[in-house]
């Protein structure tokens, strides 16, 4: 890998006949790939471990109240993770932007592995009080800080060694390991759950486990992503010195209309996601009363769904454009985000109820499987990873960290109708934005 010549991206192997130097570049590519999204996992299971144990770890951090209240408090901390998803889309997308994708991916996973840790070894409110909690929202904000970089210079580099003709599928494996990190995060708690520990036990001590889990695997991932190789468009930046030293939040001032499309693309499928994902652990608990272990086998078994779609949709969108896929998603959610959740509310089995969540991931994988690499093909590389990443967390913490809250909230007040239609009109506003935005398949800046 470390002779294969230097090309842009989207460029093919030049000579046809050059099988040798065609399967360097490839394995160039796979490779960083490989390691950029295994990265994306240990982080986005770190990040997911709190909302697939918190209805274990709920009691030792919010004593008083039943158990919805706290659930609901330990919600409020999980969106405050949220809340410094913005700060890390700027630090880490600055960083990218000027230091290069490799080391802002390196040292965001570093800094989850700091958070995952703390979770791990933090005393109960039984022991130090408020404390407890206090430590436990330190903790959602590094980890925040963390996802905030992580998901703008993840969709940068992923964008970026990807080869023109295949950027929809390669981009897409973003949004597997993504699910697959919470996917990791309910296996764990699956094993746990049904083969090493009791219920009491889980809640006493055994919810201490994944993160512990999570901190080891994020150090590896750390020194993984030490040998990852620079992407192209960043080193062609570099060549630039005047361009490369401009203030990257200064310099996205000039991409008014593209910040805003980012905002509004994201706005219905980002709840839509934490909706399917974070809350519906939930949902299926409190609403559709299964068991611990439905909850968590129905759970499981429809992110493996949504993992499988990511790259058939994203090759998809190679083919017919991102655009389409898109009014899709905007359509399909508008129309059925009501019937789906009303049905699934009334689900009398785990089946149906794994049935009726697939069929929503039908719908919302439209948006999952390209949304990264929309965002990327809106920007020129010199602003790329801010660009990305910090307008899409600002939107991600006001719709997405937030949607368990307002549905739980909703749930208290005796509506949790009222949650469905919101979800509906956050799609329905996005819907809006994909029918007037291009098509950036076919006017992409990836080259720029």
């Amino acid at each position: 890998m470390a002779t294969a010549p230097r090309r842009s991206a989207d460029s093919s192997p030049r000579n046809s006949t050059n099988a040798p130097r065609g399967l360097a570049d490839m394995r160039r590519r796979l490779k960083a790939i490989f390691i950029g999204s295994i990265g994306n996992l240990v982080e986005y299971y770190d990040f997911y471990a709190y909302a697939a144990f918190a209805l274990y770890f709920a009691k030792s951090f919010f004593p008083e109240g039943d158990e919805l209240a706290q659930q609901l408090n330990a919600a409020v901390l999980f969106a405050a993770g949220f809340l410094a998803r913005p700060l890390g889309g700027w630090i880490f997308g600055h960083m990218a932007d000027r230091h290069g994708r490799r080391v802002s991916l390196t040292v965001s996973v570093a800094l989850m592995c700091v958070g995952s840790l703390v979770i791990a070894v933090t005393p109960t409110f039984s022991t130090i009080g408020v404390w407890a909690a206090v430590i436990l929202a330190g903790a959602r904000v590094l980890q925040g800080l963390s996802l905030g970089g992580e998901y703008g210079t993840s969709a940068t580099y992923l964008s970026e060694v990807a080869d023109q003709k295949h950027r929809g599928f390669y981009s897409s494996f973003q949004y597997v390991t993504l699910i697959g990190g919470q996917l990791c995060a309910i296996v764990v708690l699956l094993v746990l759950q049904g083969w090493l520990l009791t219920p009491l036990q889980l809640r006493a001590w055994g919810w201490r486990i994944p993160f512990a889990i999570g901190g080891l695997l994020a150090i590896v991932a750390a020194i993984m992503r030490r040998n990852l190789v620079e992407t192209d468009s960043f080193i062609e930046v570099t060549k630039h010195k005047a361009e490369h030293r401009k203030n990257s939040l200064r310099e996205l001032m000039h991409y008014p209309r593209e910040v805003t499309l980012v905002i509004g693309l994201t706005m219905g499928g980002t709840a839509a996601f934490y909706t399917y994902t974070t809350y519906m652990q939930k949902f299926l608990k409190l609403s559709v009363h299964l068991t611990d272990s439905q909850t968590t086998t129905v759970t499981a078994g429809s992110l493996i769904f949504a993992m499988l779609l990511q790259p058939i949709y994203g090759a998809l969108s190679d083919r017919i454009g991102r655009k389409w896929l898109l009014i899709a998603f905007g359509v399909c959610g508008t129309l059925f985000t009501i019937p789906l959740l009303t049905a699934l509310r009334a689900a009398h089995s785990a089946m149906t109820a794994f049935l009726l969540i697939a069929t929503a991931w039908l719908i919302v994988s439209a948006y999952t499987s390209i949304n990264a690499v929309v965002k990327a093909e809106l920007f020129p590389a010199a602003v790329r990873a801010t660009g990305v990443g910090l307008p899409y967390a600002l939107t991600v913490s006001i719709f997405g960290g937030t949607a368990e809250s307002i549905a739980l909230w909703c749930k208290k007040i005796g509506h949790e109708s009222w949650f469905y239609t919101y979800l509906t009109a956050c799609i329905a506003v996005s819907l809006l934005v994909y029918v007037f935005m291009r098509d950036t398949k076919r006017e992409s800046l990836i080259k720029e």
